[in-house]
């Protein structure tokens, strides 16, 4: 704790709460941004802690050749959505589809129990983003 301007603050050390790969992803995300010819794009958020996943799909022949992610969160969602769209590249889209929460959170080595609803974020944008393309079909 310090104080600001006479308040008492919570100064947080993330490397507490976080795996060294959660942190790697959430300085350093891979993918992040945006694919303006997208065939498809999802989005999930969540209304409580306001974290928004947007993840856009380029696909050819049933795989996915990009993929990209804006992500507005804490360190948690940066990286899962960093994490998922490194899992996804090159997969087709069945599988894709076959990556669960539980694939992302043992892939960054564990999230915080009140940070494993990013992990469900991240793969709600990403089924949404196949729907999306499917449906288009």
């Amino acid at each position: 704790m310090a104080k600001l301007n006479g308040r008492i603050i919570l100064i947080y050390n993330l490397s507490y709460m976080y795996t060294q790969k959660v942190l790697d992803h959430f300085k350093n995300p891979h993918n992040q941004g945006v694919i303006e010819d997208a065939d498809a794009v999802g989005q999930e958020g969540n209304p409580v802690c306001g974290d928004v996943m947007k993840i856009y799909l380029k696909i050819e022949n049933n795989i996915i050749k990009d993929v990209k992610f804006e992500t507005l969160g804490c360190a948690a969602a940066v990286a899962v959505s960093s994490d998922l769209t490194d899992m996804v590249k090159g997969k087709t889209l069945e599988e894709a589809l076959k990556v669960t929460k539980d694939d992302i959170v043992n892939d960054l080595g564990g999230l915080p129990p009140v940070k494993l609803h990013c992990s469900m974020l991240g793969v709600d944008a990403l089924h949404k983003a196949i729907e999306n393309y499917k449906n288009k079909k």
